[in-house]
């Protein structure tokens, strides 16, 4: 498994069920087929955020990690790649409008939370408390679906223009704000609460309130054009079986 680091705003998608071929898939994406030919391994390119629970699931393919704005970029301008996954509905919806993938699937939820630096040196416990003078916040650019979410909690709590006048950093993904936090670079961050699992005793995570609205949602698709379809099919099916979708739980996604 070779993996890459690469460099959203939330619409509504239909979830489009599972389909059959995918569903009755299993094993590795990368294997031997019934007539005992080698199938080559996906790639896949996926939010940064899966960076940790997606090789649980297979360390077969080739990933490829980033912000989902991005990556869904680069399939625009013919990047090879068979899979992808997004942390939000709304770049799988505009690819598949441009028919460049299959109908995605929602195969997890995240949330998100509000991080600090362990030993939380700027004294911060709740959301209110970043829009305070001083406080360095870290968050990701819009164009992140991490970034969007968000700016979408700021508007739910009619905090949008203190807590943006303090953003120190908009960064590409949501590992950067992570690390950003962990190292003191900022007195908080948000991010999703799978990432600061993922940090461990380096960031504080603090939950957000029910008014902010801080769900998140995955979506995953087999690029049209992908030269492994088969094999694609084959991941998509891992990650939507019991096994992959345990995988997830624990990694602290929630079920789609």
């Amino acid at each position: 498994m070779r993996a890459r680091t690469t460099i959203g705003r939330i619409v509504g998608v239909a979830v489009i069920a599972v389909p059959a071929v995918a569903l009755t898939a299993c094993g590795s994406s990368s294997g031997t087929s019934g007539s005992g030919t080698t199938q080559a391994a996906p790639t896949v390119l996926a939010a940064a955020s899966l960076s940790k629970v997606f090789p649980k699931i297979d360390p077969a393919p080739d990933y490829s990690f980033g912000g989902s704005g991005a990556l869904a970029v680069q399939i625009e301008q013919g990047a090879p790649a068979d899979v992808f996954a997004a942390a939000s509905a709304k770049q799988p919806a505009a690819l598949l409008a441009k028919g460049l993938i299959d109908p995605p699937v929602k195969f997890a939820t995240n949330r998100l939370v509000l991080v600090v630096p362990a030993g939380n040196p700027a004294h911060i416990t709740s959301i209110g408390n970043i829009t305070r003078p001083g406080v360095k916040l870290v968050i990701c650019a819009a164009s992140v679906p991490c970034g969007d979410y968000a700016r979408t909690v700021f508007k739910n709590l009619g905090i949008t223009a203190a807590a943006m006048a303090n953003v120190v950093s908009n960064t590409t993904d949501v590992t950067q704000a992570v690390g950003q936090v962990a190292l003191g670079q900022a007195d908080a961050g948000i991010v999703y609460v799978t990432d600061a699992k993922a940090a461990g005793s380096k960031v504080q995570a603090i939950a957000l309130p029910v008014a902010a609205k801080p769900a998140a949602s995955d979506y995953i698709a087999i690029v049209t054009s992908g030269a492994h379809r088969s094999s694609a099919r084959i991941f998509v099916a891992e990650v939507m079986s019991v096994r992959g979708q345990a995988i997830l739980r624990a990694a602290g996604f929630g079920a789609p």
